[in-house]
């Protein structure tokens, strides 16, 4: 049987999130830390650990079969590759920022200034969209610093919370791409069997995140206010108890739904809430 591999990020804000995702697939590994390779026990799967801006040419290449990168990753190396699956985790926004006192306040403001960036390609094309001809400086790292040394006008990078542009007197003015980690794949190669097999545990651990299973009593009177209140995945299930005016309810809600919902089902009669997390979900 074919091994498949899978190259995630070896360290950075990927790496913990990637090997949790992979883990709560019931997938068992070890030594991943102090390896660059680790095999999987119980699939047929090899974990590569690479630099995440070798991922999407390691999968376009054939060196592995999937990877899990940021989306900015993949624009700036401008591989060719398949999005197989969105992660949910990594989120992020690549921003244009300046220092808070910048004449710049628009993006045409642009127009000759010289902008600091780690993302080159990503800004390049956003410019030529918007018909603006900048100096773009290529840094690799520490691209905050680059207004204070008089080395550009702004900056272009990655902002998860905003602090590191404030701690260095800059701010923010226009958001360019949204990125979180993506599952890719080799074009052409997405429906192979274990692959496959591999989105469908992602997948059924994606759903499980977004959800909680609830169990609660109500009595019979009130049933149908409540139900309509419970789509559940499929239906909700409703079980007799021994009081006969009473009944249990099983269903599965959405999480961002969840404390509203509660409050709903609680103002249409329902009592004793019981709220469990959930593994998996199989559809």
């Amino acid at each position: 049987m074919k091994t498949l591999k899978i190259a995630i990020q070896k360290s950075g804000r990927l790496n913990e999130k990637s090997v949790e995702l992979l883990k709560n697939c019931g997938l068992s590994f070890e030594n991943y830390k102090s390896s660059l390779i680790s095999s999987v026990s119980n699939f047929p799967l090899e974990i590569l650990f690479l630099r995440d801006d070798d991922i999407p040419e390691y999968v376009q290449d054939g060196i592995a079969d999937i990877g899990i990168v940021g989306e900015n990753v993949i624009q700036e190396t401008q591989v060719e590759v398949a999005y197989l699956q969105r992660l949910g985790f990594g989120k992020c926004k690549l921003k244009l920022a300046v220092p808070v006192d910048s004449s710049i306040k628009t993006v045409k403001d642009l127009e000759g200034k010289a902008i600091a960036t780690s993302y080159p390609n990503i800004l390049k094309n956003f410019l030529t969209k918007e018909s603006i001809n900048a100096d773009i400086k290529m840094i690799s790292g520490s691209v905050e610093i680059a207004p204070g040394l008089g080395l550009s006008d702004a900056i272009f990078d990655i902002v998860s919370t905003g602090g590191t542009l404030k701690n260095n007197g800059l701010k923010p003015f226009h958001d360019v791409i949204s990125s979180e980690a993506i599952l890719i794949g080799r074009k052409g190669e997405e429906d192979e069997e274990l692959i496959q097999e591999l989105i469908q545990r992602i997948q059924s651990v994606l759903r499980a995140k977004d959800n909680k299973y609830i169990v609660l009593n109500v009595e019979r009177k009130n049933l149908e206010k409540v139900t309509a209140l419970l789509p559940g995945v499929k239906s909700p299930s409703v079980i007799a108890l021994a009081d006969e005016n009473w009944v249990a309810v099983h269903t599965v809600i959405p999480e961002k739904d969840f404390w509203d919902r509660i409050n709903e089902l609680k103002s249409a009669g329902a009592q004793g809430i019981l709220v469990m997390p959930i593994e998996k979900i199989i559809m």
